[in-house]
């Protein structure tokens, strides 16, 4: 995850082979998990933040590479646009004072950037969505210089079939088309991640499902994109939109044939189940692919529950 590669084009061959690496790793995972003990131990915490680059003005400045190259701190990476930075902040103990510690380091780190950024005129912005973006400043050139940003753009247009529509409906209207993913560049989070024993997984991960509503309610900050009013949170739908892999029909990804996927919506959409955890990058503590199964315990409702009773 984030290595550089050395070419942009691959063959259907290469594709399958690919394939079949990822098959075999997993295989690997699933016998790991099976280890006694494994996971097992102190409760942890981590995070990403992401952010902007921008000017005086709040212009997105496109020199994330130099800036990066003077901070020289392993805690920085770079993200998918020129203006975009992560900081990945160092794992610390639950037990304590661990959002103390969270602070100090992400703090250091934010002081890194400040000082690397200043030769270019820049300091970071640690906002959802930058209200000055204008489409000029997501172009194919918004891209991170690198192979590995513009082979993720060109596979997800090949799988397409077609340039990538934006349109979101807010208390104003906003439809273009794309041909790469800069657009996710525009959204930029905070995500804390939690290393928990295995034990507790599956229950502290459903946990995390039913506050996940609330969360983004609570800390909603992006209602402009383009300068248009869009959603409380508008970071959502440009986020799904701009990577949305789903082949329309006619696109043949790998030398195959695909049906044809419906693009996502962006009002109304019923909410999908979640039947997996995506792997932690944070503290690099919860491996991916882990299935989460329900609890044996049935939850009934308090009107169900005293109908059984009568």
């Amino acid at each position: 995850m984030g290595m550089e590669i050395d070419r942009i084009e691959f063959t259907a061959e290469e594709h399958r082979a690919y394939e079949d690496k990822l098959r075999r790793d997993l295989a690997a995972l699933r016998s790991v998990l099976a280890r006694p003990g494994f996971g097992v131990g102190p409760s942890s915490l981590g995070a990403e933040l992401e952010l902007h680059l921008v000017d005086a003005a709040g212009r997105p400045v496109p020199d994330n590479q130099r800036v990066l190259a003077r901070a020289a701190d392993p805690r920085l990476t770079l993200e998918v646009d020129r203006f975009n930075l992560e900081v990945n902040s160092r794992p610390t103990p639950l037990a304590g004072r661990p959002f103390s510690a969270l602070r100090e380091d992400l703090g250091a780190a934010l002081a890194s950037v400040r000082a690397a950024a200043a030769p270019s005129g820049a300091e970071p912005a640690l906002i959802g969505i930058l209200p000055t973006l204008d489409d000029a400043d997501l172009g194919p050139g918004a891209l991170t210089a690198g192979l590995r940003y513009q082979a993720l753009s060109r596979a997800i247009r090949r799988l397409r079939g077609e340039p990538l529509p934006l349109r979101i409906d807010g208390p104003d209207h906003f439809e273009l088309v794309a041909d790469n993913v800069t657009f996710e560049g525009a959204n930029t989070s905070f995500q804390v991640h939690l290393r928990v024993d295995p034990a507790d997984f599956a229950r502290t991960y459903n946990a995390a499902q039913i506050a996940v509503a609330q969360a983004p309610a609570l800390s909603t900050n992006s209602p402009l994109f383009f300068g248009k009013r869009l959603w409380e949170e508008t970071r959502i739908a440009p986020f799904r939109q701009s990577v949305d892999a789903r082949p329309l029909r006619g696109a043949r990804p790998h030398g195959e044939d695909r049906r044809e996927v419906p693009p996502p919506r962006t009002r109304g959409d019923r909410p999908r189940r979640a039947v997996a955890a995506e792997g932690e990058r944070g503290d690099g503590s919860l491996p991916g692919a882990l299935e989460v199964r329900r609890p044996r315990r049935a939850v009934v409702s308090a009107p169900a529950a005293r109908r059984r009773r009568r």
